[in-house]
């Protein structure tokens, strides 16, 4: 692993902050020390963000310039991002058109994507189920099954004892387990991939 060191100084402050926020939930920090640096990442959170946005206009425009084949969507997004800007300056967040936009497009568009993620879950479950008939694959899908069954009435009747112990046993214990080990393992590659950026191992796009 070759470790270049192009920035040394903002390197060391950028570990060093880390390592003392991350060391606060394991060993008495001063509070008042954690609140500050947290308070001053904020502000860098959000030029960050505003950096992203930024790089995601020039990314579209250029496929416009180029007439891609996906230039029609990206001149629609660019679109979107300057109207839904405009009228949350105008009238700001709380406003009667900005939650117009939420209201009418954003949520029925977020409610169209989990839509068509249950039918492809459908889909990739029995494709499951051709492919590897062994004793996970039943596991996972008769714990689905169980899962949809006591979410909600089945044609306006409640399931006895599906609903109110199997489903929630499944939820609550089975799947929180399984959600925070997932969460602990994005935690740690989020660490390591940060670790390796500033310490030179990895420069995405060419940084």
């Amino acid at each position: 692993m070759n470790i270049n060191l192009k920035a040394p100084i903002s390197t060391i402050v950028a570990i060093s902050v880390g390592a003392i926020i991350l060391l606060g939930y394991f060993l008495p920090v001063p509070v008042a020390l954690r609140s500050s640096l947290l308070s001053a990442a904020i502000p860098l959170a959000g030029v960050a963000l505003l950096m992203g946005i930024v790089n995601l206009f020039y990314v579209h425009l250029d496929k416009i310039r180029q007439s891609s084949s996906t230039a029609l969507y990206s001149f629609f997004l660019i679109a979107a991002l300057f109207i839904s800007f405009l009228l949350t300056i105008v009238q700001r967040p709380g406003g009667e058109l900005p939650t117009w936009l939420f209201t009418y497009i954003q949520v029925p568009a977020e409610t169209s994507l989990m839509a068509v993620l249950i039918f492809s879950l459908t889909f990739a479950t029995i494709r499951l189920l051709h492919r590897k008939p062994d004793l996970f694959s039943a596991a996972f899908i008769i714990s689905m099954l169980l899962t949809l069954a006591g979410s909600g009435p089945l044609f306006g009747y409640d399931i006895p004892l599906v609903g109110d112990f199997i489903s929630p046993l499944i939820s609550r214990v089975f799947v929180s387990a399984g959600a925070r080990g997932i969460l602990l393992g994005v935690g740690l590659g989020t660490v390591a991939t940060g670790i390796r950026i500033l310490i030179g191992a990895d420069r995405p796009f060419g940084g």
